[in-house]
């Protein structure tokens, strides 16, 4: 799955914050809701409208992302 089938960014939405394609929940939240402690599940749970592939997609991503430069 590529980063855009999931993941968006554009100047003229959400001030171009990224963003999960089809919705208006920026990808700050889930990462916010991981650093605080909380679960995948919780975090879709609060945002119905990410589908699990997305999120896991973007978490897949950001990973290889990291450990490519690492």
């Amino acid at each position: 799955m590529k980063t855009s089938s999931f993941i968006r960014i554009d100047p003229e939405l959400m001030s171009g914050e990224p963003f999960f394609a089809g919705t208006r929940v920026p990808v700050r939240a889930l990462l916010d809701y991981i650093e605080g402690g909380d679960t995948l599940d919780e975090f879709l749970e609060q945002y119905p409208t990410v589908t699990r592939a997305q999120a896991i997609g973007f978490l897949e991503a950001a990973g290889e992302s990291l450990l490519a430069t690492a």
